[in-house]
Parts: C-alpha cells; structure tokens; sequence
C-alpha cells in the first residue's frame, strides 16, 4: 500500500454512469430477471397471503354477532363459545398462513439477492482493467453488498406489502360495503389525497436513496483504504486525521438517513389527520343512523372494526411506493454497472491458440490509457523470439508495463497489432491466450488462503507434489516449511505473515507451476534481497530455457544476459540490442548503466 492509497476519493467514478431509467421499466425488469425464476414460490405465498387477508375481514365481520347477539342477547348461551371458538380458529388460520408467506417472500428475496450478487459479480470479471483502475474496490463491495440487499428489500417487501395490504384492505372492504355501501364510499374519499401526496414523497424519497447510496459506497471504500495502508497511517501519526476524515463521512451518511426517515414517514401525519376526519363523519353518521333505528350496533361496530383494520394495510401501501423507490435507487446503480459495456471480448469466432514456440511481434503499437495524457505507446514495434529472453528498460512512464499489459489483453492497443506466431491476439480467445502466459508482478497478491492454495492458484488442478516442487524451484520451500502448518499455513490478508521477499517467491512459485510457453516478468526480483534474489534468479534462468521470456528491470545487472534489451522512453524504442552493443552507444542505456554502477 503506498502512501497515496489512503488520500480522498472526491468522486464516485460511477456516479455519471448511467441515465436514469422510468419506475416501470426498472420494476418490468426486476420481475422479468429475478422475479421471474421463483414465480411458483411467489404464487404459493399469495395464496397463504388471501388465506391471511380472509382472516383478519372475517374478524371484522365476527364482530357484528359478538355486538348484536352475544353480548346484548344470548349472554348465557351456546353462542358465545361458538363464536370464541370461530375467533380462535380465524386467528390461528391468519398466525399460521402469515407466518408461511413471510418465509416464502423471504425465501424468495434471499434468492433474488444471490442471483444479483452472482451476475454482478460475473460482469465485474468480464470488465478490463481500465474498469478496475477507475473504480476504487470499496465503491465495488459496497454495490454487490448494500446496493443490491437495498434491492431484495424493495422485492421482496414491496412485493409482500402489495401482496398481503391489498388483499386484507380487499377482503375489509367487502366487510364494510357489505354492513353500509353509502358509509363506504365517503370513507374512501381519503385515497386520492393521500395517494397523491405517497407519489410525490415516492419521487423525492428515490433522489435521497440515491445519494444515500453514494455515500455509502465512498464510506465503504474509504474505510478500506484506511485500513490497507494502516501502516503509512501509523508510520506518518495520520490517526487523529483519518479519524476525523472517517467521522465526516460517517456523519455524511447519518445525515442523508435521517432525511430517508423523515421524508419517508411525513405520510404518517397526514394519513393519521385524514383517517381522523373519515372517523369523526363515520361515527357521526353512523351513531344517528343507530339512534334512529336504520342501522344495529353490532353493524355499526363491524363497520368501524373494519374500517380501523383496513387503516393498517393502507399506512403499509402509503409506504410500500417509499419502500420500493428506495430500493428501484440501488437498482438504477447496480443496472447501470450491469449494462456496462465490455470493451475487451472474444470475437465471433474465436481461434484457440496452441503455441508451444511462441514468436510474439508488435507491429507499430500504440496505446492510450483512458485517463492518460498523451500516448503510453508510440509505434512500437519488435518481435521477441521463441526461446529467447526479451529485456524492458527505461526510465519510469516510458511504456514498459503497458507492453506488459497488452500481451494478456488486460488492455487492448489502439494501433497496430500484436502477434503470436502470426495469429492477432484479438482473433484468438482470451482464455486460450492466457493459457500460454505466466506472469510475476512487482504488485504482488497473496490471498488470505493457505499457502498450497495460494500457489495453486496458477493451476487449480495441481497436485501437491508438484506445488512444492514450483515452491523449491522458486526457493521458497525451506521458509515455508518452518511455517506453523506448513504448506498449510494460512497467510492472512495480503500475505501479512510473509516479509516482501516471501511474497516475491510465493508469486514467483504460481509462475513456475503455470508452466507456460510466454514468461512475464515485472521486477520480477524487486522484493529480494542480495541473497535471495541470487537465488530466485538462477530459478528464473532455469525457468526460462526453452519459453519465450519478456523481462522488465531498472537493475541493469539482472539483464546483461538477454538476448535482447529495448530501451524505452516516452513510449517510443529508442535503442536496441545486446548488452554490449548498447554500452557501445554511450547512449540512454550506458547512462543508465552507469548511474546505477556509481
């Protein structure tokens, strides 16, 4: 982790992705993708929804004989323990068929949000490494993570407040048209208001999610990046200045939730107020019309019962537009990274390379990088030879790891093309390409594995003989072998367990177990010392007979042996050719050469 690592983020680079799509098309999507697969689950939790809906009407209902007939008349009776009894069996249908559907729903959310996860995960694979480059890897974690568990909130309980609201205010409803149509219709005059009011509330609440969302995506990442480069943190004593950095963007994320909050439930005041006056004119109503005789008590008390419950399911379908805007916000931003464009792919008809002596030859190659200044390449051509070792040197920004990069295809040249036995590189398949390459990078990853696994990473299919043999090959057995568990030995995040020349070998172990025909080394030895890096270079040498080998190096010395070095600079070959040849020169070689002899 270098020091910049742990410096701001201004912009989230993924925020000008994007247009925004209308609710519809994002909810059409939704069901046409997710939804869709568990329609059969979906089906069966709405029909353990009507069997709850049914109930609770029906407890409305039973209110009209418990008024009129138990307690007014048959006190002593039969029917009052009938009617407890038709109670305890609606209550008990409507404990047990909500608690179905509340698993099923969930069940299906849960799915819903592991096949996003998955497809999203999928395409950020698929992406180049420009993509990669742009997009710090805590803004990533948080839309696989936040972002798309906001979005199994807005199905999967958007859907089951639809689902179980609507049928229970269906059912209630019936209930009160049934005791009085004419009280009915004035009680429902409340819903144009109050759903006028949701939808503007819904727009609004969808803008806060948004940039809820942000937020939380810059949060995540910085936290990340404080805690990879804790060592600069407490090298440089920044403690008490990431602490307070942390603490602004945490209070940045507490703020925009308490405006979520506040903005989402200003329908409560408003419902409660309306609710309030539709009572006030129903019990006025409705007292006279008992009073005179043209309605029972017992009516009079379902009709109220039910208009009281069906309060509940329409507060939850005055939210359920809050709820599913919030969550149709993560899905504009998760959307916008899955229809992102893959600018590095396969063609049609792909070629399989199978190349055992492989020629690689740049033909006047140029190269961009997206947010470069000015051309990283520049009419680059040169051919390295099948069996023979290729050196990169220059000095830094000439274009040596660029030409590095394009040989996998990590980034694809602008001009000119790039040739393996005659074959373009973008006419084969990036798997079979990548087949043929092993590369060791200065940028060293080590996973939080063991380390078998750590170096089987190169050949999953391999053995365990034949990992410690890449590990001896690459000198890295006699360190690993003191390690707690061995080759079992879990090394932690980043390889924390390992010194930078542990690392270095680890890396280089992968290299020899790939066993391929191309060799890529980026400062292949730069973590080692004296010792060691004599050793690992001899292992390299060994490792070089017979592939074609492209080498970058400041260290001169670890080069005089190739049979070619290209001197690099500003992206253009100014000079080439052997060793001594180029001392020859007295040109950019012999000074370098020079410098780091002094």
């Amino acid at each position: 982790m270098t020091e910049t690592a742990a410096m701001p983020q201004d912009k989230d680079p993924m925020d000008t992705i994007p247009p925004k799509p209308d609710t519809m098309r994002l909810v059409k999507r939704l069901i046409r993708q997710y939804l869709k697969p568990y329609m059969g689950t979906l089906g069966l939790a709405f029909f353990f929804m009507m069997i709850a809906a049914a109930m609770t009407a029906g407890i409305a209902q039973m209110m009209q004989p418990v008024l009129d007939g138990v307690l007014n008349v048959d006190s002593q009776g039969t029917m009052i323990w009938s009617v407890a009894a038709a109670l305890f069996g609606t209550f008990f249908l409507r404990g047990i068929s909500t608690y179905l559907h509340v698993i099923l729903m969930n069940k299906i959310g849960q799915n819903i949000v592991a096949d996003i996860q998955t497809a999203l995960f999928a395409k950020f694979m698929n992406l180049d490494l420009a993509f990669f480059h742009a997009n710090p890897s805590g803004q990533l974690i948080s839309r696989v993570v936040n972002d798309v568990n906001v979005m199994r909130i807005a199905v999967s309980d958007a859907l089951t407040g639809l689902g179980k609201s609507s049928l229970t205010l269906l059912f209630l409803t019936g209930v009160m048209f049934y005791q009085d149509w004419k009280l009915s219709l004035a009680a429902f005059i409340i819903f144009p208001f109050a759903a006028i009011f949701v939808a503007l509330l819904g727009k609004r609440l969808r803008r806060v999610s948004g940039s809820i969302q942000d937020e939380m995506a810059g949060l995540s990442d910085l936290l990340s990046q404080i805690f990879q480069g804790i060592r600069q943190v407490k090298a440089y004593g920044m403690e008490d200045y990431e602490r307070d950095r942390a603490g602004k963007a945490i209070k940045k994320v507490k703020n925009l939730n308490m405006k979520s909050v506040r903005t989402g439930n200003l329908s409560t005041p408003v419902n409660e107020i309306l609710v309030g006056i539709v009572l006030f004119g129903v019990i006025g109503y409705g007292g006279t019309q008992v009073a005179n005789g043209e309605m029972t008590g017992g009516q009079l008390g379902a009709f109220l019962a039910a208009f009281i419950m069906a309060y509940e399911p329409m507060k939850k379908l005055a939210k359920l537009n809050n709820t599913l805007q919030t969550g149709l916000g993560a899905a504009e931003r998760v959307f916008a990274l899955m229809d992102r464009d893959i600018t590095i792919n396969d063609p049609a008809t792909p070629a399989t390379l199978s190349e055992t002596k492989p020629d690689i030859v740049f033909e006047s190659v140029g190269f961009c990088y997206p947010e470069g200044d000015g051309k990283a390449l520049d009419g680059v051509s040169f051919t390295a030879q099948s069996g023979q070792v290729l050196a990169l040197v220059g000095p830094s920004g000439g274009g040596k790891s660029t030409i590095i990069n394009l040989i996998p295809r990590f980034y694809d040249a602008d001009e000119g093309a790039i040739k393996i036995n005659g074959q373009d590189i973008k006419n084969v398949s990036m798997a079979s390409l990548r087949s043929h390459i092993a590369l060791v990078s200065q940028d060293i990853t080590i996973f939080d594995d063991t380390v078998s696994n750590n170096i089987r990473y190169s050949k999953p299919e391999a053995t365990q003989e034949e990992i410690e043999r890449a590990a001896r090959m690459a000198y890295a057995h006699d360190f690993i072998s003191t390690m707690p568990d061995g080759y079992e030995t879990r090394l932690g995040e980043d390889g924390v367990r390992l010194s930078g020349g542990q690392k270095q070998r680890i890396s280089i172990a992968r290299a020899v177990l790939r066993d391929a025909p191309i060799l890529l080394l980026d400062e292949a030895t730069s973590a080692l010392d004296n010792e060691s890096e004599h050793a690992v270079q001899q292992a390299l040498e060994e490792l070089q007979h017979g592939r074609t080998t492209i080498v970058i190096a400041h260290r001169l010395s670890t080069v005089q042996n190739a049979d070619n070095i290209i001197v690099l600079d500003k992206g253009q070959i100014v000079e080439q050719g052997k060793h001594e040849d180029l001392l020859a020169l007295g040109g950019v070689y012999a000074q370098m050469y020079q410098v780091g002899l002094s």
